[in-house]
């Protein structure tokens, strides 16, 4: 492979590092703005539904402009959008009349950048001319675990060091990330995603194919059987285990990040010796039985080793369902890859949505929630069996 394109590839893996930054970082520090800026919790919390929201618009908008303004563009301005919200979590509250106005401006800046990256990072990796692209994409999603990891283990021990009241000093040395990858990307070439003299389809193009629906449902069901069980992992670990958050975290959604990694790290490093269809079969029955373990075995530490397990198993769905894309639908071009990012980002708010829901009309039974939440992996399973009787278009 050409060197230049090693340099792309690499700073497509920053790429997702930075995406994991401007989501795991600020839920750090929900605490140290209550006590700060005097802010109810109930307010600060609402701020992850403000990214995630803000990503999803970001998703559905960048359909109509990626490919006017071109990729390096976009990226540029993902990154820019990345490292402003970051220095406006430091300046913003400080400046600003209302310090939650502040943090609200500063949230919506890195989600859209977040949103951005999202879109652009894995079709640009799409691009690259690697021997094997499903293993490439696998490898690349990988390091949004290995950012997720990182930055809560980076930003615990900082804390523990420096204090939690030096926070605005990580939240600037994250900011160098988005900066530095920023200047990569405006060096490194893009090669194109559409060969020349072909145009990508159209929205409307795509929404008229069987195949693009079936794409799309797959990936609103790995969003949703992943974020279905991360987002409760803690709970999980608090509740089941009587350890406190700090450790609870460690033992729940890092455990499930740290496995998911593995999966994704696996197929990237051993994919040609798999193939991708039945890798995804064998992943969607074992996320199956990771939910029946969760939810109906009575023994907290299964429970747990459930989550972890459910980890490993939804690591290649997002990945993989984004390299049989391209392979299925050879023109689908930017909007294709918008419209599956927002699909996936719909399955992340629906999984957790469905659990929550469920849960509650039974007492907040988590276990009956998880149980409901088993729907997203068994659709994926149908999916990929009506996938293989279409061919490639």
């Amino acid at each position: 492979m050409n060197k230049g394109y090693r340099r792309t590839i690499s700073a497509c893996f920053i790429g997702y590092i930075i995406q994991a930054i401007v989501n795991n970082f600020v839920p750090l520090l929900f605490l140290t703005f209550q006590s700060s800026y005097g802010i109810p919790l109930s307010r600060i919390t609402l701020l992850i539904t403000v990214n995630f929201a803000v990503q999803l618009i970001v998703d559905l908008a960048s359909v109509s402009f990626v490919d006017r303004i071109g990729y390096r563009v976009s990226l540029l301005l993902a990154h820019g959008m990345s490292a402003l919200g970051l220095v406006g979590l430091v300046i913003l509250p400080r400046v600003l009349p209302d310090a939650y106005a502040g943090l609200f401006v500063a949230v919506v800046c890195y989600a859209i950048g977040g949103g951005l990256l999202e879109v652009l990072v894995s079709p640009v990796m799409e691009s690259c001319p690697t021997e094997n692209k499903e293993k490439a994409m696998s490898m690349l999603h990988s390091f949004y675990c290995w950012g997720h990891v990182g930055v809560v283990l980076a930003s615990t021990l900082f804390f523990r060091i420096f204090g939690i009241g030096n926070w605005w000093i990580l939240a600037l040395l994250w900011t160098a990330v988005p900066v530095a990858n920023g200047i990569l990307f405006a060096r490194v070439p893009i090669a194109p995603l559409i060969r020349e003299g072909e145009k990508g389809m159209t929205a409307r193009e795509l929404f008229g194919m069987r195949q693009f629906w079936l794409l799309l449902l797959m990936m609103i069901c790995a969003g949703a059987s992943e974020q279905a069980v991360s987002q409760w992992a803690s709970t999980f670990a608090e509740k089941g285990l009587g350890v406190g958050k700090t450790l609870g975290d460690l033992m729940g959604p890092m455990f499930f990040a740290l496995l998911m990694g593995c999966a994704r790290a696996f197929y990237g490093k051993y994919g040609e010796k798999v193939e991708l269809d039945r890798f995804m079969t064998g992943s969607a029955l074992l996320c199956i039985a990771s939910y029946l373990c969760i939810s109906l075995v009575p023994v907290p530490w299964i429970g747990l080793l459930g989550c972890g397990l459910c980890g490993l198993s939804v690591g290649i769905m997002w990945p993989g369902t984004f390299s049989k894309a391209p392979a299925s639908i050879k023109r689908g071009g930017p909007a294709m890859f918008a419209l599956l990012a927002l699909g996936g980002d719909i399955g992340c708010s629906g999984g957790p949505t469905l659990v929550g829901f469920v849960s509650g009309a039974f007492g907040d039974d988590l276990h009956r929630g998880i149980l409901a939440g088993m729907i997203f992996p068994i659709a994926l399973l149908v999916c990929l069996a009506g996938m293989k009787r279409k061919k490639p278009l």
